[in-house]
Protein backbone atom coordinates (compact mmCIF):
# COMPACT_ATOMS: atom_id res chain seq x y z
CA UNK A 1 0.00 0.00 0.00
CA UNK A 2 1.06 3.19 -0.93
CA UNK A 3 3.22 5.81 2.09
CA UNK A 4 1.34 8.33 1.04
CA UNK A 5 -2.38 6.75 1.27
CA UNK A 6 -2.72 8.88 5.16
CA UNK A 7 -3.48 12.28 2.59
CA UNK A 8 -6.71 10.75 1.46
CA UNK A 9 -7.89 10.30 4.93
CA UNK A 10 -11.01 12.22 5.78
CA UNK A 11 -11.56 13.85 8.33
CA UNK A 12 -15.24 13.98 10.34
CA UNK A 13 -16.76 16.97 12.04
CA UNK A 14 -19.89 17.12 13.89
CA UNK A 15 -22.10 19.84 11.79
CA UNK A 16 -23.11 21.67 15.04
CA UNK A 17 -21.04 23.18 17.64
CA UNK A 18 -21.81 21.51 20.97
CA UNK A 19 -22.39 23.86 23.86
CA UNK A 20 -20.67 22.77 27.01
CA UNK A 21 -22.57 22.92 30.14
CA UNK A 22 -22.95 26.58 31.45
CA UNK A 23 -26.47 28.48 32.46
CA UNK A 24 -27.73 30.39 29.38
CA UNK A 25 -31.58 32.66 30.99
CA UNK A 26 -31.13 35.08 33.48
CA UNK A 27 -32.84 33.55 36.43
CA UNK A 28 -33.16 36.98 38.60
CA UNK A 29 -33.83 39.34 36.62
CA UNK A 30 -37.72 38.67 36.24
CA UNK A 31 -37.47 37.94 40.14
CA UNK A 32 -36.57 42.23 40.47
CA UNK A 33 -38.13 45.84 39.41
CA UNK A 34 -36.45 46.52 36.20
CA UNK A 35 -35.94 49.75 34.88
CA UNK A 36 -35.17 50.13 31.61
CA UNK A 37 -33.62 52.92 28.72
CA UNK A 38 -31.85 55.12 31.44
CA UNK A 39 -30.03 58.07 29.81
CA UNK A 40 -28.51 59.32 32.61
CA UNK A 41 -24.90 58.79 34.82
CA UNK A 42 -26.76 57.47 37.84
CA UNK A 43 -30.23 56.37 38.16
CA UNK A 44 -32.30 56.84 41.58
CA UNK A 45 -35.46 54.59 43.23
CA UNK A 46 -37.17 57.21 45.06
CA UNK A 47 -38.86 55.71 47.98
CA UNK A 48 -41.62 56.88 50.16
CA UNK A 49 -41.46 56.03 54.37
CA UNK A 50 -44.92 55.61 56.20
CA UNK A 51 -46.94 58.61 58.47
CA UNK A 52 -49.22 58.48 61.45
CA UNK A 53 -52.39 60.23 61.43
CA UNK A 54 -52.49 62.82 64.03
CA UNK A 55 -55.57 63.27 66.40
CA UNK A 56 -57.89 66.10 66.67
CA UNK A 57 -57.19 67.81 69.78
CA UNK A 58 -59.60 70.68 69.59
CA UNK A 59 -63.03 72.11 66.88
CA UNK A 60 -61.12 74.61 64.28
CA UNK A 61 -57.87 73.35 64.91
CA UNK A 62 -55.11 74.47 62.84
CA UNK A 63 -54.95 71.75 60.41
CA UNK A 64 -51.79 69.22 61.20
CA UNK A 65 -48.71 69.65 58.31
CA UNK A 66 -47.81 65.45 58.16
CA UNK A 67 -45.05 65.62 55.48
CA UNK A 68 -44.45 62.04 53.88
CA UNK A 69 -40.56 61.22 54.48
CA UNK A 70 -38.44 60.78 51.09
CA UNK A 71 -35.73 59.35 50.29
CA UNK A 72 -33.31 57.81 47.66
CA UNK A 73 -30.91 54.50 46.26
CA UNK A 74 -28.77 55.53 43.92
CA UNK A 75 -27.72 53.26 41.05
CA UNK A 76 -24.40 53.83 39.03
CA UNK A 77 -23.84 52.25 35.71
CA UNK A 78 -20.81 49.96 34.37
CA UNK A 79 -20.17 48.95 30.77
CA UNK A 80 -19.45 45.31 30.10
CA UNK A 81 -17.91 44.41 26.82
CA UNK A 82 -17.47 41.26 24.65
CA UNK A 83 -15.88 40.28 21.45
CA UNK A 84 -13.98 37.88 19.20
CA UNK A 85 -12.50 37.54 15.72
CA UNK A 86 -13.91 35.00 13.15
CA UNK A 87 -10.79 34.39 10.59
CA UNK A 88 -11.63 33.27 7.03
CA UNK A 89 -9.33 30.37 6.91
CA UNK A 90 -10.28 28.90 10.14
CA UNK A 91 -14.14 28.75 9.09
CA UNK A 92 -13.05 26.87 5.81
CA UNK A 93 -10.96 24.63 8.33
CA UNK A 94 -13.86 23.78 10.64
CA UNK A 95 -16.30 23.42 7.63
CA UNK A 96 -18.87 25.28 9.36
CA UNK A 97 -19.40 29.16 10.91
CA UNK A 98 -19.04 29.82 14.09
CA UNK A 99 -20.10 33.51 13.72
CA UNK A 100 -23.67 33.08 15.18
CA UNK A 101 -23.07 29.87 18.28
CA UNK A 102 -20.57 32.93 19.22
CA UNK A 103 -23.02 35.71 19.24
CA UNK A 104 -25.11 33.03 21.51
CA UNK A 105 -22.01 32.50 23.80
CA UNK A 106 -21.74 36.26 24.42
CA UNK A 107 -25.77 36.42 25.21
CA UNK A 108 -25.35 33.98 27.60
CA UNK A 109 -22.64 35.80 29.26
CA UNK A 110 -24.83 39.07 29.21
CA UNK A 111 -27.51 37.36 30.82
CA UNK A 112 -25.18 35.99 33.68
CA UNK A 113 -23.44 38.62 34.29
CA UNK A 114 -27.57 40.63 35.51
CA UNK A 115 -28.01 37.94 37.62
CA UNK A 116 -24.19 38.62 39.28
CA UNK A 117 -25.11 42.18 39.91
CA UNK A 118 -28.09 41.50 41.11
CA UNK A 119 -27.30 38.69 43.55
CA UNK A 120 -24.41 41.38 44.70
CA UNK A 121 -26.50 44.49 45.67
CA UNK A 122 -28.85 42.16 47.83
CA UNK A 123 -26.22 41.91 50.44
CA UNK A 124 -23.34 44.85 49.11
CA UNK A 125 -23.29 48.32 50.45
CA UNK A 126 -26.18 50.00 49.29
CA UNK A 127 -26.12 54.27 49.04
CA UNK A 128 -28.45 56.00 50.02
CA UNK A 129 -28.97 60.12 48.88
CA UNK A 130 -29.84 63.13 50.89
CA UNK A 131 -31.67 66.12 49.69
CA UNK A 132 -27.75 67.51 49.03
CA UNK A 133 -27.19 65.03 46.67
CA UNK A 134 -24.80 63.44 49.12
CA UNK A 135 -24.96 59.55 49.81
CA UNK A 136 -23.99 57.30 52.47
CA UNK A 137 -23.50 53.88 52.30
CA UNK A 138 -25.94 51.61 54.16
CA UNK A 139 -25.01 48.16 55.23
CA UNK A 140 -27.83 45.29 55.28
CA UNK A 141 -28.60 45.40 58.70
CA UNK A 142 -27.84 42.47 61.04
CA UNK A 143 -31.58 41.73 61.90
CA UNK A 144 -31.96 41.24 58.16
CA UNK A 145 -29.43 38.20 58.42
CA UNK A 146 -30.06 34.72 59.54
CA UNK A 147 -27.00 33.41 61.01
CA UNK A 148 -25.03 30.54 59.84
CA UNK A 149 -26.04 28.13 62.82
CA UNK A 150 -29.68 29.61 63.26
CA UNK A 151 -31.66 26.75 65.38
CA UNK A 152 -28.21 24.82 66.09
CA UNK A 153 -28.03 23.82 62.37
CA UNK A 154 -25.84 24.98 60.16
CA UNK A 155 -26.80 24.12 56.56
CA UNK A 156 -30.30 25.15 55.03
CA UNK A 157 -33.09 24.05 57.23
CA UNK A 158 -36.84 24.78 57.38
CA UNK A 159 -36.40 26.36 60.38
CA UNK A 160 -34.45 29.00 58.52
CA UNK A 161 -36.92 29.29 55.55
CA UNK A 162 -39.55 30.16 58.25
CA UNK A 163 -36.86 32.55 60.62
CA UNK A 164 -36.38 34.35 56.50
CA UNK A 165 -40.04 34.41 56.19
CA UNK A 166 -40.72 36.04 59.74
CA UNK A 167 -38.23 38.82 59.32
CA UNK A 168 -40.04 39.66 55.99
CA UNK A 169 -43.70 39.30 57.79
CA UNK A 170 -42.39 41.25 60.87
CA UNK A 171 -40.82 44.33 58.15
CA UNK A 172 -44.48 44.71 56.82
CA UNK A 173 -43.49 43.89 53.37
CA UNK A 174 -46.87 43.97 50.63
CA UNK A 175 -48.50 40.27 51.25
CA UNK A 176 -48.88 41.09 47.36
CA UNK A 177 -45.20 41.25 46.71
CA UNK A 178 -44.18 38.43 44.58
CA UNK A 179 -41.09 36.45 47.46
CA UNK A 180 -38.27 34.24 46.35
CA UNK A 181 -35.77 32.28 47.74
CA UNK A 182 -32.35 31.64 45.96
CA UNK A 183 -30.49 28.72 46.61
CA UNK A 184 -27.48 26.57 45.17
CA UNK A 185 -28.07 22.41 44.39
CA UNK A 186 -25.99 22.13 47.64
CA UNK A 187 -29.01 23.53 49.66
CA UNK A 188 -31.56 21.88 48.19
CA UNK A 189 -29.79 18.67 48.66
CA UNK A 190 -29.35 19.33 52.40
CA UNK A 191 -32.89 20.31 52.68
CA UNK A 192 -34.28 17.50 51.33
CA UNK A 193 -31.57 15.07 53.60
CA UNK A 194 -32.95 17.14 56.61
CA UNK A 195 -36.81 16.89 56.11
CA UNK A 196 -36.43 13.01 55.17
CA UNK A 197 -37.31 11.36 58.37
CA UNK A 198 -37.91 14.41 60.35
CA UNK A 199 -40.43 16.19 59.03
CA UNK A 200 -44.07 16.70 56.87
CA UNK A 201 -42.25 18.66 54.60
CA UNK A 202 -40.40 16.10 52.41
CA UNK A 203 -42.70 15.59 50.22
CA UNK A 204 -42.87 19.35 49.17
CA UNK A 205 -39.35 19.90 49.02
CA UNK A 206 -38.88 16.08 46.75
CA UNK A 207 -41.25 17.94 44.48
CA UNK A 208 -39.54 21.43 44.14
CA UNK A 209 -36.05 19.25 43.98
CA UNK A 210 -37.90 17.49 41.10
CA UNK A 211 -38.64 20.37 39.40
CA UNK A 212 -42.34 19.16 39.98
CA UNK A 213 -43.20 22.50 41.52
CA UNK A 214 -41.33 26.06 41.83
CA UNK A 215 -42.94 27.46 45.12
CA UNK A 216 -42.70 26.29 49.19
CA UNK A 217 -43.54 28.12 52.05
CA UNK A 218 -44.83 31.36 49.82
CA UNK A 219 -41.82 31.57 48.28
CA UNK A 220 -40.60 31.06 44.35
CA UNK A 221 -37.68 29.28 44.51
CA UNK A 222 -34.41 30.16 42.62
CA UNK A 223 -31.88 27.45 42.20
CA UNK A 224 -28.16 29.27 40.95
CA UNK A 225 -24.75 28.22 41.13
CA UNK A 226 -23.67 31.64 41.59
CA UNK A 227 -24.48 33.13 45.34
CA UNK A 228 -22.00 33.89 47.27
CA UNK A 229 -19.57 32.36 49.38
CA UNK A 230 -17.08 33.08 51.99
CA UNK A 231 -15.52 30.49 53.48
CA UNK A 232 -17.64 27.43 54.13
CA UNK A 233 -20.93 29.62 53.97
CA UNK A 234 -23.11 30.35 51.15
CA UNK A 235 -25.09 33.17 51.04
CA UNK A 236 -28.58 32.06 50.07
CA UNK A 237 -31.22 34.75 49.71
CA UNK A 238 -34.53 35.35 50.27
CA UNK A 239 -36.50 38.74 49.14
CA UNK A 240 -39.56 40.99 47.71
CA UNK A 241 -39.55 41.94 44.40
CA UNK A 242 -39.54 45.01 44.76
CA UNK A 243 -36.70 45.29 47.30
CA UNK A 244 -33.76 44.83 44.63
CA UNK A 245 -33.48 47.18 41.61
CA UNK A 246 -32.12 46.61 38.26
CA UNK A 247 -31.29 49.88 36.19
CA UNK A 248 -30.64 49.09 32.67
CA UNK A 249 -29.06 52.34 30.88
CA UNK A 250 -27.99 50.37 27.19
CA UNK A 251 -30.06 46.94 27.42
CA UNK A 252 -27.21 45.53 24.87
CA UNK A 253 -25.33 46.37 21.77
CA UNK A 254 -24.95 43.29 19.12
CA UNK A 255 -22.64 43.64 16.48
CA UNK A 256 -21.32 41.11 13.43
CA UNK A 257 -19.27 43.14 11.22
CA UNK A 258 -15.85 42.60 9.39
CA UNK A 259 -12.58 44.47 10.41
CA UNK A 260 -10.37 45.59 7.81
CA UNK A 261 -7.97 46.31 9.95
CA UNK A 262 -8.08 42.41 10.92
CA UNK A 263 -8.03 41.31 7.74
CA UNK A 264 -11.72 41.38 7.09
CA UNK A 265 -12.23 39.01 9.93
CA UNK A 266 -15.61 38.96 11.56
CA UNK A 267 -15.82 40.26 14.76
CA UNK A 268 -18.82 39.17 17.36
CA UNK A 269 -19.28 42.05 19.49
CA UNK A 270 -21.52 42.81 22.26
CA UNK A 271 -21.71 45.81 24.88
CA UNK A 272 -24.20 46.45 27.84
CA UNK A 273 -24.49 49.18 30.62
CA UNK A 274 -25.94 48.14 33.79
CA UNK A 275 -25.97 49.01 37.72
CA UNK A 276 -28.38 47.14 40.73
CA UNK A 277 -28.65 47.75 44.22
CA UNK A 278 -30.77 46.87 47.60
CA UNK A 279 -33.89 49.33 47.49
CA UNK A 280 -35.42 48.08 50.58
CA UNK A 281 -33.25 46.64 53.48
CA UNK A 282 -36.18 45.25 54.90
CA UNK A 283 -37.15 43.28 51.61
CA UNK A 284 -34.31 41.59 51.58
CA UNK A 285 -32.62 38.36 53.65
CA UNK A 286 -29.37 36.91 54.01
CA UNK A 287 -29.51 32.92 54.83
CA UNK A 288 -26.12 31.75 55.91
CA UNK A 289 -25.97 28.00 55.13
CA UNK A 290 -22.91 25.95 55.55
CA UNK A 291 -21.74 23.98 52.33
Amino acid sequence: MSGTIPIAWEQEFSDNFIHLSEQKESRFASAVRVEDNVSAKAFHFDRMDSIELQKAVARHEDTPLTEVPFSRRRVTFDTYRGADLIDDPDKRKMAKDPTSPTMEKFMRAYNRKKDDLIIAAMTANAFSIDEDDASTSVALPADQIVAVNFATTTSLTVEKIIEAKRILWSNEVDEDEELYFAVTSTQLANLLNITKVTSSDFNSIKALVNGEINTFMGFTWIRSERLRKVGSNRSCLAWAKNGVGLAVSQEKKTRMSERADKNYSMQVFLETTLGATRVEDEKVVEVLAAE
